[in-house]
């Protein structure tokens, strides 16, 4: 299926992986093991099985690959220190390709067997078994996506900033940086669907109260070559562009820019960037005035969480190199981690159990430059942005040029979701 075809291709699918699971709504098949807590799906009284769905081969591979890599090192040093709860962990991974049957279909495979996700890239596919997830499944699902659209569920949880706020955080640092004044046009190149139109959204409420003009330029997740956009903007004027697609995307338009004399600002959000771009022939262009938002510090910092990460990382994986999916992964399992062993504190390791242990927790990750608070699901975890540079020099590819923070602007701001 082309991905052109998403959002009908979606719907039908959230439609009919409704009806996949055996299990009723109301059923509860939770048991209790000799130490009194109690279990339910994915909990043995030896394993705790956890499901990722990631991306290996498609838009988002080199993401997937270091999420994945990144939780199972989590898995491996919190067996290696007793696991949880008398339990090692399990992890069980499927590629879906950024593809949304593949990914609707491992969601429906994975779900009976395993206690939640900590892993699952792709907001779209999220969105299409949210439904079931809230009324039905109710596993915790921490997703490599962020989308409003996802806030309001207490199961599907987004760890750090959304879209819509992070972007409004790029635009203000471009202000600060008097890269851009009131009455400036700026210009928006962004993903069909969920991701770049919540990012949209963003742009388009700090235009409004910095008095700026939002050019837009939709693009398809096939589109990979930005000539028509860099010369649509070009033309219109803009003083600075912001990005919301893939890595790809971003090289493309910078190295355009960059070629055809467009010399502006570009800030993209932190699905924008990998740093295996610095090898290609936009990597000098990148390198000039190419700016990423994230909601933690840089694999490459020099603070405790990301230095102690980046020598567990290349330990466990020499051959391959750094990027910001390593800290997502493993933010990602440390949070499922701290809700599990909130909940068998608690005695209660059910999927219910669970989700309640994460509504407890707040002021988490703080290592890796950002706190972080689950106890609102209706809420981000954070609205803070820290604001890199990429730089062959800089592990990992980023270099910080502003620490995490929330522009007034974001701070005031009420995603719809």
């Amino acid at each position: 299926m082309k991905l052109r075809a998403y959002g009908a291709a979606l719907a039908a699918l959230a439609l009919a992986v409704a009806g996949c699971s055996g299990k009723a709504a109301s059923k509860d098949g939770a048991a209790a093991d000799r130490s009194g807590v109690r279990t339910g799906e994915g909990v043995t009284d030896t394993k705790i099985t956890l499901g990722a769905l990631t991306d290996m081969t498609g838009v988002y591979a080199s993401l997937g690959k270091s999420v994945t890599q990144a939780q199972r090192l989590w898995v491996q040093q919190t067996n290696a220190a007793g696991g949880i709860c008398d339990r090692q962990i399990e992890l069980t991974v499927r590629d879906h390709g950024y593809d949304p049957q593949k990914a609707v279909a491992a969601y429906t495979e994975l779900e009976p067997d395993v206690l939640g996700f900590p892993q699952f890239i792709g907001s779209p596919f999220v969105s299409a078994v949210e439904q079931r997830i809230d009324n039905q499944d109710k596993g915790v699902v921490l997703p490599q996506a962020w989308s409003a659209n996802l806030l309001g569920s207490p199961y599907v949880r987004v760890i750090g900033a959304t879209y819509d706020v992070e972007t409004i955080n790029l635009i203000d640092y471009l202000l600060e940086e008097e890269r851009i004044a009131e009455g400036d046009r700026i210009g928006h190149v962004y993903f069909e669907g969920d991701y770049g139109e919540n990012a949209l959204a963003g742009s388009r409420h700090a235009a409004k109260e910095a008095g700026l003009t939002v050019v837009e330029q939709k693009i398809k997740p096939t589109d990979n070559d930005m000539t028509a956009q860099v010369s649509a903007l070009k033309q219109a004027g803009v003083k600075a562009v912001v990005i919301s697609a893939g890595p790809r995307q971003a090289a493309s338009l910078v190295g355009v820019a960059a070629a055809t004399g467009f010399d502006v600002p570009v800030v993209g959000n932190n699905s924008a960037y990998a740093p295996q771009l610095l090898a290609t022939q936009a990597g000098p262009a990148l390198q000039k005035d190419y700016y990423v938002g994230a909601s933690t510090l840089p694999i490459g910092d020099a603070a405790k969480g990301p230095a102690a990460l980046a020598k567990a990382y290349t330990a466990q994986y020499p051959k391959d190199g750094l990027d910001n999916g390593v800290i997502a992964g493993y933010n990602a399992a440390s949070v499922f981690g701290e809700a599990l062993k909130k909940a068998c504190a608690s005695g209660d390791l059910t999927r219910d159990g669970v989700g309640k242990a994460l509504l407890t927790i707040k002021d988490f990750g703080a290592d890796f430059g950002v706190a972080h608070d689950f106890t609102d699901p209706a809420a981000p975890s954070t609205r803070q942005t820290v604001v890199m540079k990429p730089d062959a020099r800089a592990p990992g590819g980023l270099k910080v040029v502003r620490r995490a923070e929330v522009a007034p602007a974001a701070e005031s701001f009420t995603a719809k979701h």
